[in-house]
């Protein structure tokens, strides 16, 4: 799509540098062609004018999209570093010292503010660490390198919205290298589907407001599907005979706790498994050698947050953990 863009630069009179052209030169050609997306979209000139003053080429952003870690830990070696003693503590302290804001929000979006404090404990350390990067440049290199344009040119427009909306000035947009922003790392696209005014005064800042960041979290999960009624799963033993078909949370439908019964599912102690009339899934991360987990409907909501069984079990687990 990025040449299309281009082609269409030329075809409006805009000089585009030639092949053997820096990076740095053909961005800036990229640049124009967001600004004239956007005002197309009804964003003003004084808001670009704003968020791509200085705006440049982040060659480490590229990097580390194209270089995440390839090695993969086993859940045994990865929840201990996720979901630490010092992050537990933590946690159930901040949990108390925001008792009051939290249960209020959690009674105004049905989510149990223990998953609340665990979302904000997992995605920046509670608030401490959120990302340095400007995110519209992060996002305009993002889109610009190509791999995934589409999607990193939709969230350029998205977190031009956010600032035409006066949610917050451009130099205060930080975020992660993909442009994650804020106390609960929200892509922008995100923070326009999710992000409230929690605090009353206008203006749903994910970044510095901790009201904001606890209802916006709440907001996610409740719109998103969430039951307060019920809790996330459980760790279970399962006997070695059980059909791999059976597990995944990919199945259309899950099994109730009763059937998973009396296919030899129990709970970690041995002890029979709730008599509760809900839907469960069985996933096994790992392998057939790994742990297993019956998850409900709640696990499901994690997963659209992010769709990963490491990160929705170190949620699950520092929730756990809060009292």
């Amino acid at each position: 799509m990025r040449k299309q863009w281009l082609v269409g630069l030329v075809a409006l009179g805009i000089g585009i540098s030639s092949p053997m052209a820096s990076a740095d030169e053909g961005f800036d050609d990229y640049i124009i062609g967001l600004k004239q997306e956007a005002r197309s979209k009804g964003i003003d000139d004084s808001i670009l004018a704003e968020a791509f003053a200085g705006v440049q080429f982040i060659e480490r952003a590229v990097t580390a999209d194209k270089n995440q870690p390839e090695k993969k830990l086993t859940l045994d070696e990865y929840l201990p570093k996720a979901v630490p003693q010092w992050k537990i503590d933590q946690a159930n302290r901040y949990y108390r010292q925001h008792k009051q804001a939290l249960e209020r929000i959690g009674r105004q979006y049905g989510v149990q503010p223990r998953f609340i404090v665990a979302l904000w404990g997992v995605e920046s350390n509670f608030g401490k660490l959120t990302g340095s990067y400007n995110v519209i440049e992060a996002l305009s290199t993002l889109a610009y390198e190509g791999r995934r344009e589409a999607f990193f040119r939709d969230q350029v427009m998205a977190a031009l919205t956010i600032l035409q909306q006066g949610h917050i000035h451009a130099s205060d947009m930080k975020g992660s290298w993909a442009g994650a922003m804020g106390q609960p790392q929200f892509m922008p696209t995100s923070y326009l589907t999710f992000a409230v005014d929690g605090n009353g005064d206008g203006k749903a800042d994910i970044w510095k407001t901790e009201d904001d960041v606890f209802a916006s979290a709440a907001n996610y999960l409740s719109k998103s599907g969430w039951n307060d009624t019920y809790t996330w799963g459980r760790q279970v033993t399962i006997p070695d005979s059980l059909s791999d078909s059976l597990k995944g949370v990919e199945l259309q439908k899950g099994k109730t706790l009763s059937e998973w019964q009396a296919l030899g599912v129990r709970r970690l102690n041995g002890a029979a498994l709730p008599q509760v009339d809900i839907q469960a899934w069985l996933v096994q991360p790992d392998d057939n050698h790994g742990r297993a987990y019956l998850v409900y409907g709640n696990y499901q909501t994690l997963l659209k947050w992010n769709r990963s069984h490491y990160f929705a079990l170190a949620v699950s687990t520092l929730a756990d953990s809060i009292r």
